[in-house]
């Protein structure tokens, strides 16, 4: 019973997961979305992997070999990579469903 449930709460989190790429890839345009990274950022390396996976465009920039991009990073004053920077603004950290809601019309 423990493994069935489990199992199917696997199976909706990767179904919600694959729903959310799509809208995402959908939704955006080139030039919409910014990877600012670093070559010893985990997190950095899963969020390249889920972009494109998900066939989403975006650019990226490594902070070590870029010294426009460190600039742009330092700017941020954030603590850390990855910083996207979506249509202008700035989100740190990597998360599917803040990348689908600034990608969203604004009403």
């Amino acid at each position: 019973m423990v493994l069935s449930i489990s199992a199917a709460s696997a199976w909706w989190a990767g179904r919600q997961e694959r729903q959310v790429g799509a809208e995402v890839a959908a939704l955006a345009q080139p030039g919409d979305i910014r990877m600012l990274s670093s070559e010893s950022c985990a997190i950095c390396g899963q969020a390249r992997s889920w972009l494109t996976e998900n066939q989403v465009p975006f650019s990226e920039c490594l902070i070590e070999r870029d010294a426009a991009c460190r600039q742009a990073f330092e700017a941020t004053l954030s603590p850390g990579t990855p910083v996207f920077v979506v249509r202008g603004r700035t989100q740190l950290g990597f998360n599917p469903r803040r990348l689908q809601a600034a990608l969203q019309p604004r009403s």
